[in-house]
């Protein structure tokens, strides 16, 4: 090789990051599995599984993250109400094991917050750790009086306004919407 040569740069940061996408009917399969790895079978015994089974999930407010062509994060939001208030339901938020620590995990939350305002919802509420999603916008004071169906830590119960007051008078038992 001559000393004039070039060697070949790496690729970019960005060309490596994972993509977020609208979730797909194809990746359906693949963000069930993912999920389970995530929360494994405990999860269906959660008071927020109350609210997805049988409901529908907003197609146009749930993400997926893909890298190469495989998921390695989701995120669905789901329609309920808040004694009788509309609102979407965050959940589950997964993300592989080896993708975490990167952010990936807080974008998808943006993203689908961002889809959900977009659409018209005025709140977004989710059973979570306020210290990680207090970081996008969500706190448990707004959501206090918002009823988890069965055994739930309502402490955990979290709230982010998307519009002006979209967290006031969300008060009363929560339902699929």
């Amino acid at each position: 090789m001559s000393s004039s040569a070039v060697a070949p740069s790496p690729p970019s940061p960005s060309a490596l990051a994972p993509a977020i996408s609208i979730e797909r009917p194809e990746h359906a399969r693949a963000v069930e599995a993912l999920v389970d790895r995530a929360f494994g079978p405990g999860r269906f015994a959660k008071s927020s599984e109350r609210l997805r089974e049988g409901n529908r999930k907003l197609d146009d407010c749930s993400f997926v993250a893909l890298h190469e062509g495989r998921v390695i994060g989701s995120v669905r939001l789901w329609p309920v109400t808040v004694g009788g208030a509309p609102a979407a339901f965050l959940g589950p938020l997964a993300v592989d094991a080896d993708e975490r620590r990167h952010g990936l995990g807080q974008a998808l939350v943006e993203a689908a917050c961002e889809a959900a305002a977009k659409a018209g919802w005025r709140a977004v509420l989710l059973v979570g750790d306020a210290p990680y999603f207090g970081r996008v916008g969500f706190a448990a004071g707004p959501a206090a009086q918002a009823i988890m169906p069965g055994p739930a830590d309502q402490r955990r119960v979290l709230v982010k306004a998307l519009v002006e007051g979209g967290d006031a008078g969300l008060v009363g038992p929560i339902r699929i919407g």
